[in-house]
């Protein structure tokens, strides 16, 4: 029996919306304050999936500039009909002392891989929009409506219909669930319309609910056998803070969950790699109840494959000499587009030029771009030819999760040892130095930048010539960079890249040779 091995989307990919059309499958998941938003899956066997598109990709469809650390974009929901690819978002500005600043958006394509329009304004009344596409062809917007106020239920699923001609909602706000619940979608099956929403939630407590009604409006009827899928009681299960999920049918009839999941690593018990997104087979009752297939209401690692022809993807280079014009699809940066005026792959081929902005603490301009970390072992290597004149310019290589917690390994300027190499930590907003002092790299013109990540543990090297590598700084505690640890929101993932401050804004830069991303076996 051939098997699909979860995660299918590994390292941070949380909040999974998925779709068939015809013979081609596609997962939409949350990127909160990475730029551009939303990322997209593409699979022909719900097996081997492979990263095609983010579809907001200019400021006009999305401006996070001051958007909070996990704020951004929450829980996409992808959506198909009559040829038409719909995408609803929400971008969360602000959720501080229960008032939210949430703003639902909907944008349209034919092509999932080409350009997707400008966005249609939908709402502010709460987050997780989806946008269910009845067969009478009506369409109907359903969300998490936040209500702040004293002795009221925080969160509730709220309903309005939507009319594509005149591009907006239309007619009363229905509210048909009222148990404190997020994420809802809605399904149609042999007369009953289907709600399943997440609750308890994103973290260990975490479970799907499932519930159903013969009138879209509701009462909706709870499922007598809730949760459909939760991790909450089995510390053991490999798949923790199983919820958030949608479903999906194959051509043959076949029915399948996708959810998201974390794995904690023994030693701490933190999700590294971020909510992932994970997928069990599923199968309607006679009474017309949905269960996993494998019974009971566990997360599976190993799950059925559908009778489909596998489809592999080509394995992707693990090095990216920055030879294209074009800026890697695995790159992503924060808050704001990449633009020619912080970064460009054309001034000097070959290189990756960042020019310096923000801090990393900023919410507004950094010039940082990383990639998702997706294994729990790997060692990433850049070469950065960098020349500061004071100790406010840094580039170098970091190992990310948010502006309050992240590791980095820079080149910078010392009135004594000139050009040296430092080590700057944040550790849930208090700035660490882990080292005594920094480290002559004076009249070097190429320094070599290496971080190796183990697990929980992080160690950086420096060589002068790619060949001789030398330890720099202690082992650090790469499970920091975690949902898990620490306070505040944190719903992203951990990430490596590469970043340029220039603290005096004087148009200093750095040019980057080459990134290396290579997972391994724990050693």
């Amino acid at each position: 029996m051939k098997c699909i091995t979860n995660p299918i989307l590994k390292g941070f990919n949380p909040d999974p919306s998925i779709i068939r059309v015809g013979d081609d499958y596609y997962i939409a998941t949350s990127t909160f304050e990475w730029f551009p938003g939303v990322q997209i899956h593409h699979s022909k066997d719900l097996k081997n999936w492979e990263l095609i598109a983010h579809p907001l990709n200019r400021l006009s469809q999305l401006n996070m500039i001051g958007d909070p650390d996990s704020g951004g974009i929450f829980a996409p929901c992808l959506s198909y009909d009559n040829g038409v690819f719909y995408l609803v978002y929400t971008d969360v500005k602000t959720m501080d002392a229960g008032f939210n600043d949430n703003h639902n958006y909907l944008v349209t394509t034919t092509d999932i891989e080409g350009e997707w329009s400008e966005p249609i304004y939908l709402n502010s009344a709460g987050f997780d929009p989806s946008l269910f596409h009845d067969d009478d062809g009506t369409k109907w917007l359903t969300y998490a409506a936040v209500d702040y106020r004293r002795g009221k239920t925080q969160l509730t699923i709220d309903m309005q219909q939507y009319l594509p001609e005149e591009r907006r909602l239309t007619g009363p706000i229905k509210k048909i669930f009222t148990k404190y619940t997020e994420g809802p979608h809605l399904y149609k099956r042999n007369g009953y319309y289907y709600l399943m929403t997440a609750h308890g939630g994103t973290w260990f407590k975490h479970m799907e609910l499932m519930a159903r009604s013969k009138s879209i409006f509701g009462p909706y009827e709870e499922d007598p056998t809730n949760p459909i899928i939760t991790s909450k009681d089995d510390v053991t299960l490999k798949l923790q803070k199983a919820g958030h999920a949608d479903l999906v049918e194959t051509q043959n009839g076949d029915w399948y969950m996708v959810h998201l999941c974390g794995r904690p690593i023994p030693s701490r018990g933190y999700c590294v790699l971020g909510r992932e997104t994970a997928i069990q087979k599923v199968a309607w009752t006679e009474d017309g109840w949905l269960r996993l297939e494998s019974g009971g209401n566990k997360p599976e690692l190993n799950v059925p494959a559908p009778d489909l022809p596998e489809h592999p993807w080509d394995d992707k280079p693990v090095r990216d000499d920055f030879d294209s014009e074009k800026l890697d699809i695995n790159f992503q940066s924060l808050r704001v587009s990449v633009e020619d005026d912080w970064l460009s792959l054309k001034k000097r081929p070959g290189y990756l030029r960042l020019r310096g902005r923000n801090s990393l603490n900023s919410r507004h301009r950094q010039s940082l771009i990383a990639r998702r970390q997706q294994a729990f072992c790997y060692t990433a290597t850049t070469c950065v030819e960098f020349e500061p004149y004071s100790f406010r310019h840094m580039a170098g290589l970091i190992c990310y999760y948010n502006t309050s917690k992240f590791y980095y390994l820079f080149i910078s300027h010392d009135e004594n040892k000139g050009k040296c190499l430092n080590i700057a930590a944040c550790d849930d907003g208090y700035g660490v130095s882990p080292l005594t002092e920094c480290v002559s790299v004076d009249g070097c013109e190429r320094v070599y930048l290496r971080v190796k990540v183990d697990y929980d543990r992080l160690q950086f090297y420096y060589s002068k010539n790619e060949k001789d590598w030398e330890k720099i700084g202690s082992v650090l505690d790469a499970s920091k960079l975690s949902d898990d640890y620490g306070t505040g929101q944190s719903f992203t993932g951990a990430f490596v890249g590469l970043c340029c401050q220039d603290g005096l804004y004087q148009n200093i830069y750095a040019d980057f040779d080459f990134f290396e991303y290579v997972e391994r076996d724990m050693e």
